[in-house]
């Protein structure tokens, strides 16, 4: 009886391969496109999610922006999900 469970047990940790899923099925759900990234000027009024409202100083092509926060500065790396123009 004992060889009857081991080969039962056998049989349960061997993979089922991969899944298929069909045309029709909520998984099969392209993934949204990301937004485009928003491109900043030097003077542009700008809000922080935790910073709060600042004026972009300087602009360092895609990848980051200045921007002073009340007499603090602040460098924002590209992509500026928290920082939004006003």
């Amino acid at each position: 009886m004992a060889g009857a469970r081991g080969a039962y047990s056998q049989a349960m940790t061997k993979s089922a391969g991969a899944r298929r899923y069909l045309p029709s099925s909520p998984f099969n759900v392209p993934a949204a496109a990301a937004p485009p990234i928003e491109v900043f000027d030097v003077g542009d009024r700008v809000s922080h999610d935790q910073f709060g409202l600042g004026r972009v100083v300087a602009v360092e092509g895609d990848a980051a922006v200045l921007i002073d926060f009340a007499g603090r500065q602040g460098r924002i790396l590209s992509p500026f999900v928290k920082l939004t123009k006003l």
